[in-house]
């Protein structure tokens, strides 16, 4: 079943949607256990790297975003534009809330109430790469969560560059200020990279092949045939792409079980806080229901690229600080998935379309 009938149906997600979250844990374990027992496969694929941003990663993150960006009617952005509320809401929860909230649920819980079970000092690494995640809001995943809560795909496009942008001037500041320290410093190259990577190249991909399939097949080929071609490819490239990433870090998580889950705690606290922070902002600022889902996913949820390979640039790839960003992969996707489905299910909650925002 395509979106489009999903969505005229209002039956909320697919069938082969419905059922990610055990797809998403199969995956999960398929991948722990190929970095466990075929080291071989990770340890090649790592190789295909550069600025610290994985290319296979990389290749499959396009394959979940390409297909969105398809649907982008370009001439919709500018529209988009015309709604400033939703980008008021983005960015006031993603740059003056969300990392300082990270950092204080993060050293309350591993600093404080789990201070018996971890040693001060990696305690410290474990909250610095919490502090990493909460600077570093989402970019490319975002598209995958606001697909799947049927978000306006042009909006959140907005959304993503403007946080681009922020973080280009904002996030070495911010994480330097929570952590105390003066000479944290952020490989650019590797932040620019993924932009590019992320975000521009599927976007220009998206848009030419949008402009091309229409102007020699028409708008009807195009919505009827052409983009039912990729109907779950986003869910797929979602699915792969775990696979690959838990690979990479198989290891590290057999080896550090309780740790894992003491470090989910603050992690998955703070992801639905910042989500219902921003929902309810956009809630009580009558925002359509496809502008307020982005904005609460995008807050919610981490570009945990930049956070990985910032934490290994900064503190090694066996540091607690890398053993964080990881854990806030490990628990974003589910987590992210059942506030998909909070969405979905409190879609009455808003009006349908924007009033004057």
């Amino acid at each position: 079943m395509s979106n489009e009938n999903v969505e005229q149906k209002g039956s909320g997600l697919g069938s082969f949607q419905r059922y990610l979250t055990v797809w998403v844990a199969a995956c999960i374990v398929i991948g722990v256990a190929v970095g466990r027992f075929l080291p071989v496969i990770p340890e090649t694929l790592s190789q295909w790297e550069y600025a610290q941003v994985s290319i296979p990663t990389a290749i499959l993150i396009w394959l979940m975003i390409y297909p969105m960006m398809l649907k982008i009617d370009f001439s919709s952005i500018v529209e988009a534009l015309k709604m400033p509320k939703g980008l008021i809401v983005t960015c006031a929860t993603n740059w003056l809330i969300k990392p300082f909230t990270m950092f204080f649920f993060a050293w309350l819980f591993l600093k404080v109430i789990f201070a018996n079970f971890i040693p001060d000092a990696l305690a410290t690494e474990y909250l610095a790469g919490a502090v990493l995640l909460g600077a570093a809001p989402c970019t490319a995943m975002v598209f995958v969560w606001s697909h799947l809560t049927k978000g306006n795909p042009a909006y959140t496009l907005v959304q993503v560059a403007v946080n681009d942008l922020i973080i280009l001037v904002a996030f070495t500041p911010i994480v330097a200020f929570l952590l105390g320290v003066g000479d944290v410093s952020v490989p650019l190259d590797t932040l620019i990279l993924s932009t590019i990577l992320f975000v521009v190249i599927p976007l220009l991909a998206g848009y030419l092949s949008r402009k091309y399939v229409i102007k020699n097949r028409g708008m009807d080929y195009f919505e009827n045939v052409f983009l039912k071609k990729f109907d779950n490819i986003t869910t797929i490239g979602l699915l792969l792409t775990l696979i690959m990433l838990f690979s990479f870090q198989g290891d590290v998580i057999m080896n550090n079980p309780f740790h894992i889950v003491l470090i989910a705690v603050p992690l998955t606290i703070q992801t639905f806080f910042i989500f219902f922070f921003a929902y309810g902002w956009a809630k009580a600022w009558k925002l359509p229901h496809n502008v307020a889902a982005p904005a609460g996913m995008i807050g919610a949820s981490n570009f945990f690229e930049l956070s990985v390979a910032v934490a290994i640039s900064l503190f090694g790839l066996q540091s607690g600080a890398a053993l964080a960003t990881v854990v806030g992969v490990l628990v974003e996707v589910p987590t992210m998935l059942a506030l998909v489905k909070i969405a979905n299910n409190t879609r009455h909650w808003f009006p349908e379309v924007s009033k004057g925002n």
